[in-house]
């Protein structure tokens, strides 16, 4: 009886409050209405629901799922045959492309990637980037570069030299027929020489850790080379973004000397000062805590605004915040793991869609299409492959090991697509060469670990121990 009372009263509370909305209700339905929107009129239920599904946000969300399941398949199924997950999930983003996608089932390509919503998607993959040059420049430790500087300055600039040099030279042949509508020769001939010289750290340090290669000499001379590689590339690339951004060269000049400012004060100041910006307690923590993250967010977001304002594109100011991050205690190994994670899984994948829906292989349509495209990833790889290997020979490596370095070096991967893309957003490269130029960077980086293997069974017996010592 005790429950029964609070239960009548609470039944009696619904049926009165019931009452008096319905009776409102129907006493409102009778007062002259206003006007009232299209969207709010009576519609069907299933009418309703395909509404919904064709919202903006309900676009980015069925965007978000295809690309991430195809991402995360594509990259499994890579890591079966040998190959990084990064490369299943760059092949991922060009197959969900009009190459495939939106060859075989055009209506279902059209309904997940209509165009008016590649806005959103182009502004997340900026992010995305943004975050994994952020990772990379935590990555890089030019420490070793102090016990291989021979080898490393020779190998790496060699690879950024020789190949720079047979890009301009295929330009000067490509010009006329497949420059972008905004190109100068200068501009699409320096970017066709940065497209034949980058090399993929990143890429390259997991193919090293996957194949037990990254404590060995040889795993310390690549990782070294490609470091030194890194930082020369980009550092060209900015020079050539802000020649081609630029009206004239004293804008040039002015964004150069604003960049070694920015430069400057990222390295003597903020560099110094953040240990005790964050303090010692801080940078020991095993989780970094929500202040330490929001303070190196900012750190991350200043510095990308920076390099955008003054004109050379934000991804490199996110680099350069990543290689003042302090080194002591780990610090910078717990942040990376945390901004891995959340990048590579939603935002990464994004980006190497968006370069997919760039990348139209239809454009290759005659032989002498095909036959270029050979060309190119013939001469890409002759540049750097050949030329890495021939210095690493010079400096006294053994000829087995000079090829394998050779090899991880002519791996291009996403370094070589966020370049591309970067020309094809300043309308430097055509539609029909940046697909080209595509396809060589996925070619030059599913060659990485086939050539390493070959390469590796040429070897001479490794003496005790396993290493490769270099001659």
């Amino acid at each position: 009886m005790k429950m029964l009372k609070p239960l009548s009263v609470y039944l009696l509370t619904l049926l009165l409050a019931g009452g008096a909305i319905a009776a409102l209700l129907h006493w409102g339905s009778a007062l002259p209405s206003a006007h009232v929107p299209p969207e709010a009129q009576a519609t069907a239920p299933w009418a309703t629901l395909l509404a919904n599904l064709d919202h903006p946000l309900s676009h980015l969300f069925v965007q978000l799922l295809v690309i991430i399941a195809a991402a995360r398949l594509l990259g499994q199924v890579f890591t079966g045959f040998g190959l990084p997950a990064v490369v299943g999930e760059m092949t991922a983003g060009i197959l969900l492309g009009p190459s495939l996608f939106g060859w075989v089932a055009p209506a279902a390509f059209a309904f997940v990637f209509p165009v008016d919503s590649l806005g959103a998607l182009r502004l997340l993959s900026q992010i995305g980037i943004c975050l994994f040059m952020f990772s990379v420049g935590m990555e890089l430790n030019l420490s070793h570069a102090r016990n291989k500087a021979p080898t490393a300055v020779a190998v790496s600039h060699a690879s950024i030299v020789v190949p720079f040099v047979m890009g301009v030279t295929l330009a000067y042949f490509l010009f006329v027929d497949y420059a972008g509508p905004a190109a100068s020769f200068v501009g699409f001939a320096l970017f066709m020489g940065i497209s034949m010289s980058i090399t993929a750290f990143p890429v390259l340090a997991r193919i090293l850790q996957e194949r037990g290669l990254l404590r060995t000499p040889l795993g310390t001379t690549a990782i070294t080379c490609a470091a030194v590689d890194d930082v020369t590339a980009w550092s060209i690339l900015a020079f050539v973004v802000a020649i081609v951004r630029s009206s004239s060269l004293s804008g040039a000049a002015l964004a150069l000397a604003l960049v070694g400012l920015l430069i400057a004060i990222m390295t003597l100041v903020v560099r110094r000062a953040l240990p005790h910006w964050l303090g010692q307690k801080r940078l020991t923590e095993a989780e970094p805590s929500n202040s330490t993250l929001a303070v190196i967010v900012c750190i991350v977001l200043a510095s990308a605004l920076s390099t955008e304002v003054i004109g050379i594109h934000a991804l490199f100011g996110a680099f350069l915040a990543g290689t003042v991050m302090p080194n002591a205690e780990g610090f910078r190994e717990r942040i990376r793991a945390r901004v891995e994670k959340f990048s590579s899984v939603l935002l990464l994948p994004l980006f190497f869609a968006f370069t997919g829906l760039r990348t139209q292989v239809g454009l290759l349509d005659d032989a002498n299409s095909f036959l270029l495209c050979l060309l190119i990833i013939a001469v890409a790889t002759a540049g750097k492959l050949g030329a890495s290997a021939i210095a690493a020979r010079i400096t006294g490596m053994k000829w087995n090991e000079s090829l394998q370095l050779g090899a991880l070096m002519n791996t291009r991967g996403l370094m070589e697509l966020i370049a591309l893309n970067i020309g094809y957003d300043l309308g430097i490269l055509s539609p029909a060469i940046f697909t080209m130029l595509v396809i060589m960077a996925l070619v030059t980086t599913f060659m990485t670990g086939p050539l390493l293997t070959l390469f590796r069974r040429k070897a001479e017996p490794a003496p005790a121990g396993g290493s490769y010592s270099a001659q």
